[in-house]
């Protein structure tokens, strides 16, 4: 009889446990979709535009793994999967698109609130759960249909089951993660190698406690290395379909080949350690969590001092932090702070931790980072970021919605000059800009030597599209040195957009259009021959100024 109620209550505890998840997730998505309405009808943003919708798009009408109208480069096809089958029960469209994205960032919080009530307590993980979803990146990501926002969430949850010593929920987790993008590999191969050096730390003590747990399981630490599984089995199934394991060539080439020089590598460092600690006033929680380390711990009412992360968990974490921190200074062309999503939400649970242990108004401390956030959101910060970190990508699409509306509307058969990703929005109707598909001639940037040759081919367009491919803070706190822009554009793929005014006298056209929003602009040049009479296109889609003057595209 003790057994059946012993069963019976065990069975009862875990009903409601999932009762309990299942409200909050319902809570987290509802507050996720509320704070989101006025971006899900946005037309795709660069490199959705770019890559992950039409792949996406690829797989729901072809079926393909491989998409085929754009080069693959070897991202393994857990999102497309995602979005393909939302589309086929619901509808083609960006709100279905950015619906669905919001349900996997639900799905990330979810497990953010999960592993912080399971090493912390309630209050710490309801702070967290805040101060994480309205970080500015983390807010600008959860409905954009990139990859990292669900690499976050099956790593998050891969962690919170690891901690929970749950092996088999563990591997499955970190299994699905490389799935979703091939660099969450680096979290379960972060936490095999801490687990091999652990016995070697044993007698290692900090603070009157071991640094690792204190009880090895060999068989759970091998079983990590299943993980590596699913995505070996991908890549050898792309190189069977493609001839490649890693991408095309060209991608290959970017995102590892160029990266792998010691001062590259040595500056990555520094501007992933800046995503982590200082980027969109995240210096706010990373110095209030420093003062919090200069005072004591408090006692709670019983007397006993307040809860800390325990010393192996925090561990745990700093490992897979510091591995995600040095894998992707080696790998990966654009140092984007998107890419670090799956462990920023460990940043703030550790520094959120700290506050509550050692400062008495540490809610205030949370209340203020939290504001902080919102303001970089909205807010454009002194100095260089990617647009898609704030809501500066949404006065980019609004811009170019607008724009590309009236080209085709005022010059419906222009040969239209312009750059990637308008180039794309033009072409492909189905990105949301634009109703038929434009003529289009495609240079690669409006940097002085790319417009230089633009003027030496004006006669194979009509009119010039420029926008901001690069962008630059109306206000900014620093001027970068010389040497400094040297270093970027040699390894960081820096280059300066010229003033739409510059571009128009180059071309011999005038601005008819030009708007700026928060230094996101965009300018309509036409050109002044055929400002009155446009030749009609010998067909719709794009070429590139690498062939008129008889050489390769880049």
């Amino acid at each position: 009889m003790s057994s059946n109620r012993h069963g019976t209550s065990s069975l009862s505890r875990a009903s409601t446990a999932v009762r309990d998840e299942i409200l909050a997730f319902s809570l987290i998505f509802t507050c996720l979709f509320l704070s989101h309405v006025a971006l899900l009808r946005l037309p795709y943003f660069w490199d959705e535009a770019g890559y992950f919708i039409p792949a996406a798009r690829d797989l729901l009408l072809t079926g393909s793994l491989i998409p085929h109208t754009t080069l693959s480069n070897a991202h393994p096809p857990l999102v497309m999967l995602w979005l393909a089958f939302w589309w086929k029960y619901s509808a083609f469209t960006p709100a279905v698109t950015r619906t669905a994205m919001l349900l996997v960032t639900a799905f990330a919080v979810l497990g953010v609130w999960r592993l912080a009530r399971r090493v912390t307590n309630e209050a710490v993980a309801i702070a967290t759960v805040i101060a994480t979803a309205v970080y500015p990146v983390f807010f600008a990501q959860s409905s954009l249909a990139h990859l990292d926002m669900m690499t976050c969430a099956l790593t998050i949850w891969g962690l919170a089951m690891y901690i929970e010593r749950r092996p088999v929920a563990t591997v499955i987790f970190f299994a699905l993660a490389p799935l979703a993008k091939e660099t969450a590999i680096v979290a379960p191969m972060a936490l095999f190698a801490w687990e091999l050096l652990c016995p070697l730390l044993q007698n290692v003590e900090f603070d009157g406690g071991s640094l690792c747990w204190q009880r090895r399981d060999w068989l759970r630490t091998s079983s990590l290395l299943l993980c590596i599984l699913p995505l070996a089995l991908w890549l050898t199934y792309h190189h069977h379909k493609t001839g490649y394991f890693l991408g095309n060539p060209e991608y290959l080439r970017y995102n590892l080949g160029a990266t792998l020089t010691p001062l590259r590598v040595a500056l990555a460092v520094l501007i992933r350690l800046w995503h982590l600690l200082g980027y969109l006033n995240l210096f706010v929680l990373t110095l209030l969590t420093l003062y919090a380390m200069s005072q004591p711990a408090l006692l709670e009412r019983d007397g006993s001092e307040r809860q800390r992360i325990a010393i192996p968990v925090q561990c745990a974490f700093l490992a897979v932090i510091a591995a995600y921190v040095l894998a992707l200074s080696v790998l990966g062309g654009a140092e984007l702070a998107r890419y670090l999503l799956p462990v920023l939400p460990l940043v703030v649970l550790l520094c959120v931790s700290t506050l509550r242990r050692r400062l008495r108004y540490w809610t205030w401390c949370v209340g203020a980072i939290c504001a902080a956030f919102v303001f970089a959101l909205l807010t454009p910060p002194p100095y260089r970021i990617a647009p898609e970190d704030t809501l500066l990508y949404r006065d980019y699409v609004i811009l170019h919605k607008q724009a590309e509306t009236e080209i085709t509307q005022r010059y419906p058969h222009a040969r239209i000059l312009t750059a990637w990703p308008a180039s794309d929005e033009l072409t492909k109707p189905f990105l949301g800009y634009v109703k038929q598909p434009a003529n289009v001639i495609r240079i690669e940037n409006f940097s002085e030597v790319e417009m230089e040759r633009a003027a030496q081919a004006t006669g194979e367009f009509d009119v010039a599209f420029l926008f901001t491919t690069k962008w630059q803070p109306p206000h900014p706190l620093w001027q970068t040195l010389p040497f400094g822009e040297a270093i970027q554009e040699r390894f960081f793929d820096y280059h300066e957009d010229i003033s739409p005014d510059r571009a128009a006298s180059m071309l011999g056209g005038r601005i008819v259009r030009y708007e700026n929003r928060n230094n996101e602009w965009m300018a309509i040049v036409a050109i002044e021959r055929v400002e009155n009479a446009v030749n009609p296109p010998a067909f719709a889609g794009h070429q590139s100024l690498a062939f008129i003057h008889g050489r390769p595209a880049h």
